[in-house]
């Protein structure tokens, strides 16, 4: 049994990961913590709360609070997603992710020192897990072979540059301290739960309230998308499997062009207002409730500054050594992704400015 700290436990793949765990091991001890900012969400975790699972509002800048959690509950395992993401974000205001990403995870590396090495309150091997993104690798061309663990980084946004110093301090708890470490950089995730300010849930909640689909550049800027559910199966393989002190890239082997997925979730919502003839009724300002094609709400912008072309993650590590492989087809993960924004407006509707 494993007695679990997971921070950012409500954002979108942290309480997608709580979820698949509860489920999977439903005799662990979860202790969620989460800071609560805008992408935090306790309806993420509604309905799994119970004395085997519980949610902690708390910074994880707080390094006494995350000792205190640590020896209350004896908490040998952390899984750390806590980190601010969004790269337009941290262009327009770079301090906030300084701090959550590299002091935020330099307090819990403190914190897991102090209770499990120094106070030798761990009560087995413990382990520290990073949750990290292939962003830190920098931009791809077409031709560039895809990242491998082995890869320089490079990161090219404040986002970026700030999880690949939250890579390298946890490499340094491992190297310096002897702290049982393991990390993951994954490519871009989707699915439930998903902030509506992201690229797929953004262009859905769009279309459906009759609003432009705004496409950075040409759109040819190349992607890897990785189902949530995929990426919270490979963290469960490593904490289980993986060796302490390694780094495991995981990705959906799924490249996909910007433009390409914009059109695929006009094919997919067009598809579902001619299913499902109720959904003009609630969305009548959707292009597919007025005889329009989706594909005329695509505007293309002013593409951002540093805009990496590509990302490719090359997963042959965790898979050779692990037995890891992505389930779910992009067409198939994004049609279920669309599906439960259908069946969850409650969800989404207050989060959505539009």
């Amino acid at each position: 049994m494993k007695r679990m700290l997971i921070t950012g436990g409500a954002g979108f793949i942290g309480a997608n990961f709580v979820r698949y765990w509860k489920n999977q091991h439903p005799k662990d001890m979860l202790v969620v913590v989460d800071a609560m900012t805008y992408a935090g969400n306790r309806s993420n975790l509604l309905g799994i709360l119970d004395d085997r699972c519980e949610l902690i509002e708390s910074n994880i800048n707080d390094t006494q609070k995350m000792m205190q959690l640590l020896r209350e509950y004896r908490l040998e395992t952390i899984v750390h997603f806590a980190a601010e993401t969004h790269v337009d974000r941290s262009i327009d205001g770079p301090d906030v992710f300084i701090e959550a990403n590299i002091l935020g995870t330099h307090s819990l590396l403190k914190a897991a020192r102090q209770v499990w090495q120094l106070e030798g309150r761990a009560l087995g091997d413990h382990r520290f897990h990073h949750i990290s993104t292939d962003e830190v690798y920098g931009s791809l061309s077409l031709t560039d072979p895809a990242f491998t663990e082995a890869t320089a980084y490079a990161p090219n946004s404040p986002y970026s540059s700030s999880k690949a110093s939250s890579d390298f301090l946890v490499r340094a708890y491992h190297h310096t301290y002897g702290m049982n470490t393991s990390m993951t950089n994954c490519s871009n995730n989707y699915g439930p739960f998903h902030y509506p300010e992201k690229l797929i849930p953004r262009l859905l909640l769009n279309l459906l309230h009759g609003r432009e689909l705004p496409v950075y550049g040409n759109g040819e800027n190349i992607r890897d998308w990785l189902y949530v559910q995929d990426h919270a199966r490979a963290i469960e393989l490593v904490l289980n499997k993986g060796q302490t002190g390694q780094t495991y890239n995981v990705g959906g082997i799924n490249e996909w062009k910007n433009i390409d997925i914009v059109r695929l979730m006009c094919q997919l919502v067009e598809d579902r207002f001619e299913r499902d003839k109720n959904l003009h009724d609630c969305y009548p300002s959707c292009p597919a409730a007025c005889g329009k094609p989706c594909e005329s709400a695509i505007s293309f912008v002013r593409d951002r500054p540093g805009h990496d072309f590509r990302y490719a993650i090359d997963s042959s590590k965790i898979t050779k050594e692990l037995g890891y492989q992505p389930e779910t087809a992009f067409e198939s993960g994004l049609g279920k992704t669309v599906d439960w924004y259908l069946e969850n407006s409650d969800w989404w509707q207050p989060l959505f400015s539009g």
